[in-house]
């Protein structure tokens, strides 16, 4: 028999979940609450069956997962339409959103997941971290890595108070690479080249040294090592992005702050 799941929201990440499990799993009973009627026509066109309001799904649907992909200021006024659905797991991708908030809407006893996707999902190259509550069983977590993995890799931590850290990391991190992206091609700009090829160059090189790290199985500081020549243009680069008010104390600083949003965030 055929598993049954309910996505609440189809916006760009929750469209992008929809479209890997669909096409990971063509049998999945998947029904969809999406307000907007074009969300909800893409939707129904990867195979769901999509509806404008909770109150337009079977009264009969008994979902084994419920994902809650909506905006987190928005998330508190969503919840009691799907308290409905107890004998269902709750997992919402929802960034700063705690357990507690999402259990003042859903009932004390909701079985739920936290998890912080991010937006290489859409190419199914995510990153998918999640905390379950003991609640959750064991066929639930199952399903949901299951699902999870159409778009990426999928890791769990034990303890809720690490997802700040993931969202520093994980979450907001592509941001960071994107803007390495754009740094360095207006160092190549700068230093002569023309803004086309410096783009091209800054873009190719990340994404094939990206490539590289994860598919060699070397570890990056080794990787870096090996293309690094004593006295050579990479070590004098690397002298500049290795001082001590360099690139790591930087990046410190970054996911630190992240992460310290996301905990005043999840306070409200």
């Amino acid at each position: 028999m055929a598993e049954t799941v309910l996505l609440v929201g189809c916006g760009n990440m929750g469209r992008a979940m929809l479209a890997g499990w669909m096409a990971a799993r063509p049998n999945l009973n998947a029904h969809v609450v999406e307000p907007d009627a074009g969300l909800r026509d893409q939707a129904a066109a990867l195979g769901a069956a999509a509806v404008a309001a909770p109150g337009d799904l079977p009264t009969d649907l008994a979902p084994e997962l419920v994902f809650l992909a909506v905006k987190p200021q928005v998330m508190p006024a969503v919840l009691p339409d799907y308290a409905r659905f107890g004998g269902a797991s709750f997992v919402s991708i929802a960034a700063g959103t705690t357990v507690a908030t999402l259990r003042d809407g859903l009932g004390a006893g909701a079985a739920v997941i936290r998890c912080m996707p991010n937006t290489p999902a859409a190419i199914g190259a995510g990153m998918m971290v999640c905390y379950p509550t003991p609640e959750v069983g064991a066929e639930a977590k199952a399903l949901t890595a299951a699902l999870l993995s159409a778009s990426g890799e999928v890791d769990w931590i034990d303890d809720e108070a690490l997802m700040d850290a993931v969202t520093g990391v994980s979450g907001s991190g592509p941001a960071y690479v994107f803007y390495l992206i754009e740094t360095l091609a207006a160092a190549g700009a700068a230093a002569g080249l023309p803004e086309p090829l410096a783009a091209k160059l800054a873009m190719q090189t990340v994404m094939g040294a990206g490539k590289l790290a994860a598919d060699s199985g070397i570890a990056p500081g080794v990787l870096r090592q090996q293309v690094t020549s004593p006295g050579g243009t990479t070590a004098a680069a690397l002298d500049v992005l290795m001082a001590p008010d360099g690139l790591q104390p930087l990046m410190t600083r970054a996911v630190e702050a992240a992460r310290a949003r996301g905990a005043e965030l999840a306070k409200g």
